[in-house]
């Protein structure tokens, strides 16, 4: 089973690092910079970044919130308000960013596609389940389930 899960804070600790474990960080980096590209223009305006984590280990990705954002369950409150309106749907929702694990094998197998060919329906496919598994193992409601029920 994957579990992708939602952190609310993206500023972990700093943790000392070898020259070697930051070297290895940047080529990492380097090498799924594409990959990052490609699923930021996927997902849109539904994360703010797409990253290279160093410390995701058991899953290919997790969602993140800024320090202070909402969680799922404010979030949920805000939406559910008598006065919201499209307009405000912006302030209803915290900025998410999407950390990619990259020695898990589905984030290398869809790097492999999207060098091969960048227009790879199965890439787009495959990034919005991530996206959206990890949406809704956080507690999030997704605003289409339906898609999402024929999608996996």
């Amino acid at each position: 089973m994957i579990r992708l899960t939602i952190r609310n804070s993206p500023e972990a600790p700093e943790l000392d690092e070898s020259e070697d474990e930051k070297k290895k960080q940047e080529e990492l980096k380097e090498k799924f910079e594409g990959l990052c590209k490609v699923i930021t223009d996927v997902l849109g305006d539904k994360v703010e970044k797409v990253v290279v984590s160093d410390h995701v280990v058991g899953s290919p990705c997790c969602l993140v919130t800024r320090e202070y954002g909402w969680t799922a369950n404010m979030e949920r409150i805000m939406k559910a308000q008598a006065l919201k309106d499209s307009c405000m749907a912006g302030y209803m929702s915290s900025k998410k960013t999407m950390e990619i694990n990259p020695e898990n094998a589905i984030i290398e197998e869809l790097r492999k596609r999207t060098d091969a060919d960048k227009n790879d329906k199965s890439v787009k496919e495959l990034v919005l389940l991530l996206f959206e598994t990890a949406f809704l193992t956080s507690g999030f409601s997704l605003e289409e389930p339906n898609t999402f029920g024929n999608r996996t």
